[in-house]
């Protein structure tokens, strides 16, 4: 449990970083909602496809809530960890943070719970190895 006090951490492990940029803003200045799911279901994948060992392919989206807007040249990350290992799906929660502009303080932006299952060459669903 986080002290009260303490700053806060994000959960799982580093997956993707990247630079929210003016073409991805909304007339008021602020990052589309949709541009950071995208980032959001790119860093769930890469988790995925490396448990899976090859292609994977995202099924579901659950949960996700957008807690504070995004501004145009944030470093935006996205942190992945692996929920469950099921026979041919992995479920895994991605978490963005950003910095803030006033002190460098990270903050949490959004969270969200994704599912991919694995594909083969076909496109077909496939087993897991373990």
């Amino acid at each position: 449990m986080q002290d009260v006090n303490s700053t806060p951490v994000p959960q799982g492990e580093l997956s993707l970083q990247t630079m929210a940029m003016p073409k991805d803003t909304n007339a008021n200045g602020d990052i589309f909602g949709g541009w950071l799911l995208s980032q959001m279901d790119i860093a769930g994948a890469i988790a995925a496809a490396e448990v899976a060992s090859g292609r994977v392919a995202t099924v579901a989206i659950n949960g996700m809530v957008f807690l504070t807007p995004v501004h145009m040249g944030a470093i935006v990350t996205c942190y992945a960890d692996i929920l469950d290992i099921g026979r041919s799906s992995v479920r895994v929660m991605v978490e963005v943070w950003i910095n803030s502009q006033h002190d460098g303080e990270p903050i949490k932006v959004t969270e969200g719970e994704f599912v991919y299952v694995a594909i083969d060459e076909n496109g077909r669903t496939r087993a897991i190895r373990s």
